[in-house]
């Protein structure tokens, strides 16, 4: 059977038979409606479910159930995990496969359809506390230059231009970038962001970044209207992820820059840099839409040399 996501129009194929099946998509209104997850993340949980019941259904030799599920023991999690290392399926990624498994098993529970403790045995795969790899100064101007040197077309060389500078200078995670439509885009000195559990943001928005986006929205073959997606494709559809990922890659490639540096990067580079200047934690907080303060701190550990520069600066005791 297969799902349909909405908006990424991904089709995720699942072997369970016809009330495992209804479960799955109760589950996947339960993620969207009250965990309010996004759809990149609901999709993300919905591709690891369906890769478990894919080897479920070869491990058995059956269309799996709630009865197979609830007969599942320790060891056969544990081969599940085995079959996914053999994969090249690295600690993080098994990690979050069994925080997929732990969450649609906590739900099958909660509403009464079928209780397997042996799934809260299993231990996740360790994985390393890593950093976040924040661009240079130098590296993140040259990424927005280089950004309009790909593209043929001249109104796709400004989206890319537009795009990268949107999430270098507010932050922005690629997805709440990608979701705004030509009607939420920047008129003033701020911008309402949508983040993670739908929560609301407002970010200060510099002159250069409206420059662009409206640069780019002057030269759209479209005429921009304003219920659009804000980022499109040369079709006219909302731009997909995987594209401006893609460009990065290529970015990447001619400016001799390591693997880290991804869109997520620029927003990395946004905090970083913030903070090396003299910004506070909390204020950066509020502008990434951080739930958590230990979120935003993982940030102190980068550009030490300048960080100690800034304290001895500015700490009244630290002059003399």
């Amino acid at each position: 059977m297969a799902h349909l996501y909405e908006p990424q129009n991904v089709f995720i194929r699942y072997s369970a038979d016809g009330r495992l099946m209804t479960a799955i998509e109760e589950w996947q209104r339960w993620l969207k409606t009250e965990k309010r997850c996004s759809g990149h993340t609901a999709a993300a949980y919905g591709r690891d479910l369906a890769a478990f019941l894919k080897f479920l259904q070869e491990y058995t030799a059956k269309t799996p159930s709630f009865d197979i599920l609830a007969k599942m023991e320790v060891t056969d999690f544990r081969a599940y995990l085995a079959a996914r290392t053999q994969e090249g399926i690295g600690r993080t990624s098994l990690a979050r496969n069994m925080s997929t498994l732990r969450n649609f098993f906590k739900f099958l529970e909660r509403n009464a359809l079928l209780s397997n403790p042996a799934i809260n045995v299993i231990h996740s795969p360790s994985t390393p506390k890593a950093l976040p790899k924040p661009l240079t100064r130098e590296q993140a101007f040259n990424v927005i230059k280089t950004a309009g040197e790909l593209q043929e077309d001249l109104w796709l060389k400004k989206r890319d231009m537009a795009f990268v500078t949107l999430l270098y200078g507010c932050g922005l995670r690629i997805g709440e970038a990608l979701s705004l439509d030509v009607k939420d885009r920047p008129r003033s000195d701020v911008i309402t962001i949508l983040g993670k559990g739908k929560k609301e943001r407002v970010v200060p928005v510099l002159p250069i970044v409206r420059e662009m986006i409206d640069a780019y929205l002057k030269a759209r073959p479209d005429g921009a209207p304003a219920n659009s997606a804000l980022f499109i494709g040369a079709r006219g559809e909302r731009v997909n992820p995987g594209v401006m990922q893609r460009q990065m890659r290529k970015i990447r490639e001619m400016l001799g820059l390591p693997e880290t540096a991804t869109p997520h990067a620029l927003r990395h580079s946004f905090a970083t840099h913030l903070l090396c200047e003299g910004g506070d934690l909390r204020t950066i907080q509020e502008l990434l839409g951080h739930a958590s303060l230990s979120t935003t701190q993982r940030y102190t550990g980068l550009d030490a040399d300048r960080m100690m520069e800034v304290y001895t600066h500015a700490h009244p005791r630290a002059k003399k």
